[in-house]
């Protein structure tokens, strides 16, 4: 992630009595290598699962605690805290908080912030299943989102209790993913975008065969943006070893074959389609069903190469095509390859990069090829690209460009 998309940001960030303390400390810490700065404030419950000294020490600021803190010059801490924040994020939320939110409840100084404040609140629910599904709670949950509350969560899985199910808080990352999320300028809102990232695997026999570099990080990033422009976000990944953006539907394929049938299954509905795949522009007639085998008798293998599936151009030849952007990776004379390359798929906007100095890290230089210009972005890191690329697509779709 990009170290300081959340610069600036004053998050106030309390905590409630749950095992899910405990995760605070990481989604701290990742809060603040973002650049936002976090205020803790924590219940008397809280202090049992992590002490104040611990998240002092990780927020960098004093954590408060009491509702007459005499630190607070106008003894109004429940006023004052809450002022300069851009939000209040509650991690974890417990049962009881969930149930002191919906009824307007100010019985200690988070309650009371809470009440008090004039800023957004984002709620991260923890608890056992069963207190999750308990009616009161549906129904507190329900209250909440009515009043304009955000709930982060919750995850299911394996409890603190032995259990498994709904209320388990979401991990730290997937929460800062979250918050990051929300903060960020929803310029896709309503849209519906369909990616392909990654590299794809031809196979020779089932151990071998041809693929390429490609990290799919840009893919990735790109997904990730996107999600939290407001999209709804289809990811189509070939083999690579990255995580899941939060909030998007990955759907994992190998061959250029299999990445072409999932995008031409999907497509129908997508707003935008953005080919970031490095895609394997053949692949072996007829692979072996089995190992070829090294002998000192046997001549070396001869292959008959056939031509896959051209997924960018395919999508561009529907009689009614999303917005269709294209990725090109040069390994020299961009400014004409990546022209040359828009116009042959037909696609109003083409993205070129010099594909054999970038694969695998983690900043990328790219030009914008659109009919009648090439346009340079200066380099940066492939989130903070991405974010850029996803604001140029959306300045670029056209009126008619209808959420289906």
């Amino acid at each position: 992630m990009a170290t300081a998309e959340l610069a600036g940001k004053h998050l106030v960030l309390g905590m409630t009595g749950g095992i899910a303390c405990y995760k605070i400390a990481e989604l701290t810490r990742l809060l603040t290598k973002a650049g936002a700065t976090v205020q803790v404030v924590m219940t008397e419950a809280a202090t049992q699962f992590i002490t104040p000294v611990t998240m002092q020490a990780l927020s960098g600021r004093p954590v408060y605690t009491s509702q007459w803190d005499g630190r607070v010059p106008n003894n109004m801490a429940h006023i004052d805290l809450s002022r300069e924040a851009d939000a209040i994020v509650i991690a974890p939320a417990s049962t009881d908080f969930l149930a002191k939110l919906a009824h307007g409840m100010a019985d200690d100084l988070l309650s009371t912030l809470c009440v008090a404040r004039d800023c957004p609140l984002l709620v991260v629910p923890a608890m056992n299943r069963q207190m999750w599904q308990n009616p009161a709670t549906q129904r507190n949950v329900a209250q909440l989102r009515a009043d304009g509350v955000t709930l982060l969560g919750p995850d299911s899985g394996p409890q603190a209790c032995g259990e498994i199910g709904d209320g388990r808080m979401l991990e730290a990352k997937a929460t800062y993913e979250a918050i990051s999320s929300f903060f960020s300028p929803k310029i896709l809102s309503g849209r519906r975008v369909l990616l392909t990232a990654g590299p794809t695997f031809e196979p020779l026999d089932p151990v071998r065969g041809i693929t390429n570099r490609s990290s799919g990080k840009m893919g990735f990033a790109l997904a990730r943006a996107a999600q939290q422009a407001g999209a709804e976000v289809h990811l189509v990944a070939g083999p690579v070893s990255l995580e899941t953006p939060w909030g998007v539907f990955r759907q994992d394929v190998q061959t250029a074959q299999q990445m072409h049938d999932a995008v031409m299954r999907s497509v129908a509905d997508a707003d935008i389609f953005i080919g970031v795949a490095a895609v394997a522009d053949w692949r072996v007639a007829h692979a072996s069903e089995h190992k070829i085998k090294k002998t000192a008798e046997r001549a070396l293998p001869s292959f008959t190469f056939v031509e896959n599936p051209d997924i960018l151009a395919s999508v561009a030849k529907l009689p009614h095509p999303p917005f269709a952007v294209g990725f090109a990776a040069e390994s020299g004379d961009l400014e004409v390859h990546g022209e040359e390359k828009r116009m042959r798929k037909n696609v109003p906007l083409l993205i070129g990069n010099l594909g054999p100095l970038t694969f695998g890290l983690d900043d990328n230089e790219v030009i914008l090829f659109e009919a009648g210009s090439a346009t340079k972005l200066t380099r940066a890191d492939k989130q903070t690209l991405a974010r850029a690329l996803i604001a140029e697509i959306a300045k670029r779709l056209p009126d008619t460009s209808l959420i289906r």
